[in-house]
């Protein structure tokens, strides 16, 4: 049985551009291959909201501002994998010239629309924060 630990903290950005959400598919384990918005481990010391433009920054080239918290997941592995995290997911601002190039342990960023990210391999929260940004959109 695995011992049980203090979440890790991780956080995730969002950036919006004409109904489109800015995706990058993972390069590494664990979620390698699936697509999902730019984001990642915290580092010590950092804040949730630092750790999503650091990270944005470091996956896609884009220097973002103005995070605004959207939502937070509690995220458990497997149960025998032992991994725990607690995701933070803000909104962000960016210039709307700059175009995204992957790096770090991202992968083919690309602008896709609700319906599309349905379709696609993806984390749950990806899709949660989607449908919910959709209903907004709506105002469902």
């Amino acid at each position: 049985m695995p011992i049980a630990t203090s979440p890790q903290a991780a956080s995730s950005a969002i950036l919006e551009r004409d109904g489109r959400f800015l995706l990058i598919r993972r390069k590494n384990p664990p979620m390698a291959d699936l697509f999902a918005f730019p984001g990642g481990r915290a580092e010590p010391g950092e804040t949730p909201a630092e750790t999503a433009l650091r990270e944005f920054l470091e996956e896609t080239g884009i220097r973002a501002h103005n995070p605004v918290l959207f939502a937070n997941y509690d995220l458990k592995g497997a149960k025998d994998d032992g991994r725990h995290f607690f995701l933070s997911v803000f909104r962000i601002e960016a210039d709307p010239d700059i175009e995204a190039v992957a790096a770090d342990d991202a992968a083919d960023p690309g602008w896709y629309t609700v319906e599309e990210i349905r379709r696609l391999p993806c984390p749950p929260s990806v899709r949660d924060c989607a449908e919910k940004l959709a209903a907004l959109a709506t105002g469902r």
